[in-house]
């Protein structure tokens, strides 16, 4: 069989939603991009299901609520399965945002479709061959030669195990079994923790999802998806219901494996996503952090083509914010599958969320608003915070000074972000956190440098 060549910029391996995220990032800063599938077609398993405040608000940055199709957001959430409101908080996305994963990535691919990125569909990558000035992505006939390869290819990421990342954490120790089953009738229930087990049920469009843990049973190593008989069996075991007269739509388990790769980075190959970390998914923070490394990483490697040194960065940046959001899994996992032993935290965390800074203070932190990067110089508190209630300024993913008297500032830009009117002065990030806000000319200089290159010219 021939050989098949075909040249780009950047190779994106993996088309869920941070790899659409990326390459329509990538797209939008004016890179070349080619996104490797092995799917045949698209996905059509809701899979992970929630979106969460800043996942939207990135969402709206780039129009894509306008082709998103969203039912009204839920304030009540949960931490460890205690109950968490998160309304209120400082976004005007504030709750979680029920939507199938299919109908995230049907439209993160309208939107990176528009924007010109090519997906080939059906190549399962099987090789790196890095060279001095390029990387080939190897996937059977086909070659794809660019100058830096990023693996969105999920928790069993092909890419980080072919470039050789080194993924460090610990081993799964329990498991949920979670399915979505048509036609049956059975109470909804929120994380009830029965004599036997932990129970979840939410009925929506006509499909109950059920979630389960008996208390005790270790995780399984499993090669294939648990069968709906074992789904049957568990949730009879834990609730006393019978769901065997329904439909499987999906099936599936996950544990509470936490991995992270100890660098985001090797030489061109980075990854982004589930691919660089890997958690139980509570709260559905998978899915949305993957969606913001994308958005951290896009226009800098975009920049990095272009000859400007931000790359590093990402590493930097999105590496601890991953940990920390790994952290709190791990803290909601104990609570949330610990047999009855652990009723005494969970008594501690019950009045603990009744305190309205507790109650903020988790919330944003599961809303993933409270992320702030060490950017340069400067004291102001929102400093390297994300800026809010700016999603129109930054549609095309640009850069963005904000100014009081905009004329005052055109010299000083020089072509190099756009110039709005605003009551404070502040240079926000193509990913919308703030780079230098009410300092001194000479630090909004010095990030105009670090961020956006020298001057350029007319």
């Amino acid at each position: 069989m021939a050989t098949e060549l075909r040249e780009t910029e950047v190779v994106v391996v993996g088309a869920g939603p941070v790899g659409l995220m990326l390459a329509g990032e990538l797209r939008l800063a004016g890179a070349d991009v080619i996104v490797l599938e092995e799917l045949t077609e698209p996905m059509t398993d809701s899979r992970a299901s929630q979106l969460n405040a800043r996942t939207m608000e990135v969402f709206d940055q780039r129009g894509l609520l306008d082709i998103l199709d969203r039912p009204e957001p839920e304030k009540g959430g949960h931490f460890g399965g205690i109950p968490l409101a998160v309304d209120g908080l400082d976004s005007v996305h504030s709750g979680y945002w029920k939507i199938p994963q299919y109908r995230t990535e049907a439209a993160l691919w309208t939107w990176a479709d528009k924007l010109g990125v090519t997906l080939l569909r059906g190549h399962r990558l099987t090789g790196l061959d890095e060279h001095a000035d390029s990387i080939e992505a190897i996937a059977g006939p086909l070659r794809v030669r660019a100058r830096y390869l990023v693996g969105c290819d999920g928790e069993n990421s092909t890419v980080r195990q072919l470039a050789g990342f080194e993924f460090a954490g610990k081993d799964a120790t329990k498991e949920l079994l979670r399915a979505d089953v048509s036609g049956v009738d059975i109470p909804n229930r929120r994380f009830e923790r029965l004599d036997n087990g932990l129970a979840i049920a939410a009925t929506r469009g006509g499909v109950t999802r059920v979630m389960m843990h008996p208390f005790g049973a270790p995780a399984r190593d499993r090669d294939a998806a648990p069968a709906f008989d074992e789904i049957t069996r568990t949730w009879a075991g834990i609730t006393g219901e019978d769901i065997s007269g329904g439909q499987p739509v999906w099936t599936d388990a996950f544990d509470n494996t936490t991995r992270q790769a100890t660098e985001y980075r090797r030489g061109r190959v980075l990854l982004a996503g589930d691919a660089a970390h890997r958690m139980m998914p509570v709260g559905g923070q998978a899915l949305n952090i993957g969606v913001q490394d994308a958005v951290n990483l896009g226009w800098k490697l975009a920049a990095e083509l272009r000859g400007l040194a931000l790359l590093d960065s990402y590493h930097d940046e999105r590496h601890p914010v991953d940990a920390r959001v790994l952290a709190n899994v791990e803290a909601q996992a104990l609570l949330l599958l610990g047999d009855q032993r652990s009723d005494a935290a969970r008594s501690v965390f019950t009045e603990l969320l009744r305190m309205e800074t507790v109650r903020r203070h988790l919330g944003e932190l599961v809303s993933g608003l409270d992320v702030r990067y060490d950017v340069g110089p400067g004291d102001h508190p929102l400093l390297g915070a994300r800026m809010p209630h700016c999603a129109q300024e930054l549609r095309d993913g640009r850069g963005v000074l904000f100014a009081p008297d905009p004329g005052e500032f055109v010299a000083a830009v020089v072509n190099r972000v756009d110039i709005v009117p605003g009551t404070t002065p502040a240079l926000v990030r193509p990913d919308g956190h703030i780079a230098w806000i009410d300092g001194t000319r000479a630090d909004l200089h010095a990030a105009l440098d670090r961020w956006f290159g020298p001057p350029q010219a007319a």
